[in-house]
C-alpha cells in the first residue's frame, strides 16, 4: 500500500495540524505514528522516553512506521526523530515523502517549554538547533517534495501541498448535484 503522503519535519513543523488538514483536503484519512506508539503500548511518548528510554521508543516508532506504511493510504505523519533510524529511512524509499520544514524561530514558537517533548528538555533552543543539524540532512535527503510551512497557516500550507501533490479540484461552492453546468 501506498500513502497518499508521509510528512516528515522537526517538531514545531506542524506535521499532525497540516496532516489532519491535508487528508480533509485529499478525501483520505489521517493517521499519525506517535499516536500509534502511544495506543500499543498504554502511554503517552514523553512518558514512554522517560520511563524506558529512548532507544526503546525508536524501536516501537520503526514498527509503527512499517505497520502505518503497509495499512495506510493516507496522510502519514511521522514522529521529528524517526527518520533517524536507517530501517526506517529504508522502509520511506518509493512512498510520497513531504518534509515540511520551517525555521528555528517557528519551531521554538510553536513547541513552547517542550515540556511535553522530552527530548527538548532543558534547554529546548540548544536541544532544537541540534535537532536542525542532525535530521535537517536526513528530512532532504528523503524528501520527494519541500514545503515551507513557517509563514503560511496550516490550512494555507495544507492547500498549497494539495495543489503540489496533484489533488483532484473538488466542486465549486456554487455547484449542487444536479444543477445544470
Amino acid at each position: 500500500m501506498r500513502a497518499a503522503a508521509v510528512l516528515i519535519g522537526v517538531p514545531g513543523s506542524g506535521k499532525t495540524t497540516v496532516g489532519t488538514l491535508l487528508a480533509e483536503r485529499l478525501g483520505v484519512g489521517f493517521r499519525d505514528t506517535d499516536h500509534d506508539v502511544e495506543a500499543s503500548c498504554g502511554m503517552p511518548v514523553p512518558d514512554l522516553v522517560r520511563q524506558h528510554g529512548e532507544a526503546r521508543f525508536r524501536r516501537l516508532e520503526r514498527e509503527a512506521v512499517r505497520t502505518a506504511l503497509a495499512e495506510h493510504d493516507g496522510v502519514l505523519a511521522l514522529g521529528g526523530g524517526a527518520v533517524l533510524d536507517p530501517l526506517t529511512r529504508r522502509l520511506l524509499a518509493g512512498h510520497r515523502v513531504v518534509h515540511l520544514q520551517v525555521d528555528l524561530a517557528t519551531a521554538l514558537a510553536r513547541i513552547g517549554g517542550a515540556d511535553d517533548r522530552p527530548l527538548l528538555a532543558g534547554d529546548p533552543e540548544s536541544r532544537l538547533r541540534e535537532v536542525f543539524r542532525v535530521r535537517g540532512p536526513l528530512y532532504r535527503q528523503l524528501a520527494r517534495l519541500t514545503v515551507t510551512a513557517d509563514a503560511d497557516s496550516a490550512d494555507d500550507t495544507a492547500r498549497h501541498l494539495a495543489d503540489a501533490l496533484g489533488a483532484p479540484a473538488g466542486p465549486r461552492p456554487c455547484d449542487a448535484p444536479g444543477d445544470p453546468a
